[in-house]
């Protein structure tokens, strides 16, 4: 098997597949987006597995000899898999990614899921570092629609940022949130800094993981036709053909 997988719910995780083609261009992933089900965010903890472990079982069968998990509220669940695949969250690396910078002001916007596990807050502490953070929820769906910079996506960035305004560093715990970033920042300090764990999430992958012959697969569960729109109104990225898939 040499082909890399990698899960998100919607296009988020087209941040982290951009990071990984140039780390390594020979690469050979399947990219799926699970848009045709229930958002990950409103699953149980229990059906969340469920879920992920039937999608990663597809690929496995689909040549996948490992899989990255960009959306983080899936990566709250890594812990409760039954599965001999090797599996890459994006939180652990966006830990220590962020514990490397030592932030004077830490804050994070994620959605429900992501926030309300205190994942990331209990793995900041242990590393002596204090995190505000922001439930940020419409606006993956907003970015997963195209509407990177819409009024809709500027009124709810305006309410969701405001309390973190004078952050020195906000950490997206949302693959989605880096399409919005020049929007976010407009309500923020002009020193704030965001931090984007895509490619963190790219270096924690090893390298034989990482070989093939540069060819992807683009699958989806939801709208074929929508997924490569926002792919590229998004992150910029052309996926070319995408295939629906029922499973």
């Amino acid at each position: 098997m040499s082909k890399l997988g990698i899960i998100d719910w919607g296009i988020g995780g087209v941040g982290v597949y951009r990071e990984i083609k140039k780390r390594s261009p020979q690469a050979s992933i399947v990219y799926f987006s699970d848009t045709g089900v229930t958002p990950y965010g409103r699953l149980s903890r229990r059906q969340l597995a469920a879920r992920l472990e039937t999608v990663i079982g597809y690929l496995r069968d689909s040549g996948c000899g490992a899989v990255a998990i960009g959306c983080n509220a899936a990566s709250t669940a890594i812990g409760d898999l039954r599965t001999n695949v090797p599996v890459f969250g994006v939180i652990e690396p966006a830990v220590e990614m962020v514990s490397k910078l030592r932030p004077e002001k830490l804050g994070m916007i994620g959605g429900r899921r992501t926030v309300m596990s205190g994942v990331h807050t209990r793995r900041f502490a242990e590393n002596g570092i204090a995190v505000k953070q922001r439930v940020a929820q419409p606006l993956s769906a907003l970015i997963e629609a195209g509407k990177i910079d819409s009024p809709e996506l500027r009124a709810e960035a305006a309410r969701i940022m405001r309390p973190l305004k004078n952050c020195t560093h906000i950490l997206h715990a949302c693959t989605h949130y880096p399409a919005a970033e020049s929007v976010l920042a407009e309500f923020v300090s002009p020193t704030t800094k965001f931090i984007d764990p895509a490619a963190a999430l790219a270096r924690a992958i090893p390298a034989k993981y990482l070989k093939g012959d540069g060819s992807d697969v683009f699958l989806t569960t939801g709208d074929a036709a929508a997924m490569r729109r926002s792919a590229r109104l998004a992150f910029g990225v052309d996926i070319g053909r995408a295939k629906k898939v029922t499973l």
